[in-house]
């Protein structure tokens, strides 16, 4: 059953600037571990790639993963499964919102990443349906 993203886990979850670490694991079970940008959607987490990369080709094997954002002392912690989005325009539609969500100081620079960059890759988007949420406030 999926877990419910509340609370103060949302909260960190949705800081700007907070990158995710995100672990896969590789076909002999060892793990590998990736910084991502991510967005909380709802109860879920979705994460977007570049078809190709490492952390992508380990999930589309094996749909098990975590992910930690900590900020300092605080952290959350996600684990569960994923769904893979290959279509194209969904894919393409999640990079530009991870683009603009990580560089809203700068608003161009992510228009500029989104035409020169990632319109010319093929993408793919991972929907992070959460088993457990752990959590680490500093209080």
């Amino acid at each position: 059953m999926t877990e419910r993203i509340s609370g103060w886990a949302r909260e960190l979850l949705q800081r700007p600037g907070a990158f995710g670490t995100l672990a896969t694991l590789w076909p002999d079970g060892s793990p590998h571990l990736a910084v991502v940008w991510y967005l909380v959607r709802g109860d879920t987490i979705v994460i977007n790639s570049a078809v190709g990369r490492i952390w992508p080709t380990n999930l589309l094997r094996d749909p098990r993963c975590s992910m930690l954002v900590e900020l300092a002392y605080e952290w959350v912690s996600v684990s569960g499964q994923v769904d893979v989005v290959s279509e194209q325009a969904a894919a393409q539609a999640d990079i530009a919102a991870l683009a603009r969500r990580y560089n809203q100081d700068d608003p161009e620079r992510a228009e500029r990443m989104i035409h020169s960059l990632f319109q010319a890759q093929e993408r793919i988007s991972f929907v992070l349906h959460p088993l457990r949420v752990a959590e680490h406030p500093d209080a």
